[in-house]
């Protein structure tokens, strides 16, 4: 019985919810947090808040205001830029003229993992996500319960988050995902990825036996962080099988996968690490051999500056809040507590930065007459690796714990070794931190193209 005119939503009042405001706060508060540093969702909540307050006319006026302001802004054409750039990279070339037009890659029909610590569990977690076939390996019996069941319980929590959930994925069917402690197990398998520790010793150990065992097609590919893929590439009969696939902690959720060529790699070899890192749903970036590659690389100067301005007096929370500030989602020391700081330290020594074959009278402080801080060293020395162990830049609440609270015992060790090293501390402002920080990490970038190690700062970027 009701009268069929327009019913223009627009026209009608804007109804008033008795907890508004509360409302609104909270809404703000969690856009905040969540998107830390970027402008967009901000004034999106800004938008919908006009819309709350104003007629429709006034607040779809106000919504464009806005609008052009985001229009305009650096943030849109960083964002634009960095849209643009994550397609850029599949189009790779090297310095020998190879590229993604002329290569192209082997089928991966079935992989192998080696070594199921942290990066070998998210690995094969990837794979099994990506429907391709696993073996995963261990070197015994005890190591690779230990890694089965953390698979297990990773794979559980992925399949939770799909549709079909367990089924999807079909993990427990060991036609999809195998653990072995033997090798001969990897005869027919396209690839394999070593992931066991940053050793060269050990890993030249494990290509020289995978050259013996694996299909003459099989590409061997090694997550080394740093290591020289050529030196890993002289244990086999085929260098040009062999290539770097650099995962990125935790493996199984961070999107980027480094792919370093060595002086033999084939062209094939490239194309087939660029096919596996699209089914992973990774984007992958084809980069030079040196130390550290691109990520690590430009990272050491970008956690060392961060590190020296703790020496002279900033805090680990207090350099990680400008940074996250700014946008990054997590800060270098949380980052360092994350991979762990063992990681670093082992790779310290390796280069006989510090540890037991540092000259003896070397000054604390430098090393091959650049500055030095042997901050992270002393806390690796104190049993302290980050979250692993319940304590490293932060305190956690146990051991394998991810909610990092500053550490009074942290700070205290800091003063006096400030003390004792006669530092004068001062206060250090958030500009200062920002520009230290990330100023390293930008020149070290152009040092790298410089080199002709990227082809391109989109791959940096």
């Amino acid at each position: 019985g009701q009268p069929l005119g327009p019913r223009r939503l627009s026209l009608k009042p804007v109804p008033k919810l008795p907890n508004m405001e509360e409302f609104l706060h909270e809404a703000l508060v969690k856009v905040k947090k969540q998107a830390r540093g970027c402008l967009a969702p901000e004034l999106c909540f800004q938008a919908v808040r006009a819309a709350t307050q104003r007629p429709f006319a006034e607040g779809v006026r106000r919504e464009r205001e806005l609008f052009q302001v985001l229009l305009t802004s650096g943030q849109a054409q960083a964002l634009q830029y960095a849209f643009f750039a994550e397609r850029a990279v599949h189009r790779w070339a090297i310095p020998s003229g190879a590229s993604w037009s002329s290569a192209a890659p082997q089928p991966v029909r079935t992989a192998a993992v080696i070594g199921l610590g942290t990066m070998g569990q998210g690995i094969v977690t990837s794979l099994v996500k990506a429907n391709i076939p696993v073996v995963a390996l261990e070197q015994d019996m005890e190591y690779l319960n230990k890694g089965r069941k953390a698979v297990m319980l990773l794979l559980e929590r992925e399949a939770m988050k799909m549709q079909g959930g367990a089924q999807a994925l079909d993990f427990h069917n060991p036609a999809r995902l195998q653990f072995t402690v033997d090798l001969d197990l990897l005869r027919d398998v396209d690839l394999v990825i070593e992931a066991v520790f940053e050793n060269m010793a050990l890993k030249k150990e494990i290509f020289q036996k995978l050259s013996k065992i694996c299909k003459p097609g099989a590409l061997l590919c090694t997550n080394t962080s740093a290591l020289n893929i050529d030196e890993i590439a002289s244990a086999t009969s085929r260098p040009q099988q062999v290539i770097g696939t650099h995962f990125f902690s935790p493996a199984h959720v961070m999107r980027l996968l480094e792919i370093i060529y060595g002086r033999h790699t084939s062209p094939a070899a490239i194309a087939t690490a660029m096919q596996l890192a699209k089914a992973l749903k990774k984007v992958g970036v084809v980069v030079g051999n040196c130390f550290g590659f691109v990520g690590n690389r430009m990272m050491f100067p970008y956690v060392q500056q961060a590190v020296f301005l703790l020496e002279e007096g900033s805090s680990p929370e207090a350099v990680d809040q400008v940074i996250e500030d700014f946008g990054f989602k997590i800060g270098p020391f949380r980052m360092s507590d994350l991979a762990g700081l063992d990681v670093g330290w082992r790779s310290r020594k390796d280069q006989g930065l510090t540890g037991p074959s540092l000259p003896a009278g070397t000054p604390a402080r430098q090393r091959q007459g650049q500055r030095y801080s042997p901050l992270p060293d002393l806390l690796c020395e104190q049993g302290r690796f980050g979250q692993k162990t319940g304590q490293g830049w932060y305190r956690y609440q146990k051991a394998g714990g991810r909610t990092a609270t500053p550490d009074p015992w942290l700070h205290n060790f800091l003063s006096q070794y400030r003390d004792t090293h006669r530092i004068k501390t001062r206060f250090i402002d958030q500009e200062e931190i920002l520009e230290r920080c990330l100023f390293s990490l930008i020149n070290e970038g152009f040092a790298i193209l410089a080199e002709g190690i990227a082809s391109g700062p989109e791959h940096l970027d």
